[in-house]
């Protein structure tokens, strides 16, 4: 089995957060959205993941060798390709062409999910999907009788179905889905000027592929940061406590859960629930809950919920909801 990750995206929506780094290789509770969501795939797929090919912007050698690294701990060989323009979800799986063969499973690196099923490889292509309550939101699929797709709809009008496709795909046959997508990218086919997925999907449905559904439990979305930190929230209910051994406190309670990392230091401090501690972060005569709180970050005397903060950032005397980048500094 190959997983193919688009993540070329600049992420705008995260800003400032994604200023320095990918937002796939932002944290949550302490590992990076996308080595999540590789390792949640590689928890469903009967077969071993053998090989991921990762469709990046130009984001360095850096991010590049964290990518590869993601991979070789899965026992994947790691691929990386670019996508040069932002031309839609079908250019960008296309960027990927030489990892389209035998089976594949194609998943957009801004989600993260939970589901108890086991993929049914022997079925042509499967879409994950989950039941929301605004499909008119969402990219839906409406199904027939036995289970089989019968249509793919963009942010529908009217109601036609609540099964939202969330980002993840699988293939049986990747050449198949190559050739739909060159077929596109060819013959100029295209949506307000981008590529579309859905336009090849739905192609391969009239050529006779069988799609059908898998529902995960849950789908959990990074696009902003009040949504990242809800999808830390969920992932430490799902994960429990953790505060590593190398964590000094001095007068500090920390209310469950929460993600501590190596070398912080809490003084004179109320931490969690729902709080991520990146590595060194120091954190004097505060109160934080529902944070992300990333390598090295300097926290004193302020109340923080709700909230992101970068790695190396300073943050003194205040209190409420702060997103800032790596780097930066805020206080009264």
């Amino acid at each position: 089995m190959k997983l193919v990750i688009p993540m070329a995206g600049m992420g705008k929506r995260m800003r400032p957060h994604t200023l320095t780094v990918p937002k796939p290789l932002l944290p949550i509770a302490g590992v990076s959205i996308v080595q999540r969501l590789a390792e949640e795939i590689a928890n469903v797929s009967k077969s071993q993941i053998t090989e991921i090919a990762f469709i990046t912007g130009t984001f360095g050698q850096e991010v590049e060798d964290k990518l590869k690294d993601i991979a070789k701990n899965l026992g994947a060989v790691p691929k990386i390709y670019y996508q040069e323009e932002p031309l839609g979800t079908a250019h960008a799986i296309h960027c990927a062409a030489g990892s389209l063969n035998e089976r594949v499973i194609v998943a957009f690196a801004d989600t993260l999910f939970k589901a108890d099923f086991n993929l049914n490889e022997d079925n042509d292509s499967v879409i994950w999907v989950k039941r929301v309550k605004n499909p008119e939101a969402f990219g839906v699929v409406k199904i027939c009788e036995t289970g089989a797709i019968t249509d793919f709809i963009e942010k529908p009008k009217k109601f036609v179905s609540d099964l939202a496709i969330i980002g993840i795909y699988y293939f049986k046959d990747g050449d198949n889905l190559r050739k739909e997508l060159k077929f596109l990218i060819d013959n100029e086919i295209k949506v307000n000027g981008e590529y579309q997925l859905t336009d090849a999907l739905e192609n391969m449905k009239n050529n006779g592929i069988k799609f059908k559904t898998e529902t995960v439990n849950e789908w959990l979305d990074c696009g902003n940061k009040d949504a990242t930190v809800y999808t830390n929230q969920r992932i430490l209910v799902h994960l429990g406590n953790s505060v590593s051994q190398t964590c000094k406190q001095n007068n500090a309670i920390i209310i469950e859960p929460c993600f501590i990392d190596e070398n912080v230091k809490i003084t004179n401090s109320v931490i969690g629930p729902y709080v991520s501690l990146g590595k060194n972060v120091v954190i004097n005569s505060s109160v934080i809950k529902n944070s992300i709180i990333q390598n090295n970050a300097f926290i004193e005397n302020y109340n923080l919920s709700n909230s992101m903060i970068g790695s190396y950032a300073t943050v003194k005397k205040s209190y409420g909801s702060l997103s800032i980048s790596d780097y930066s500094t805020s206080h009264e």
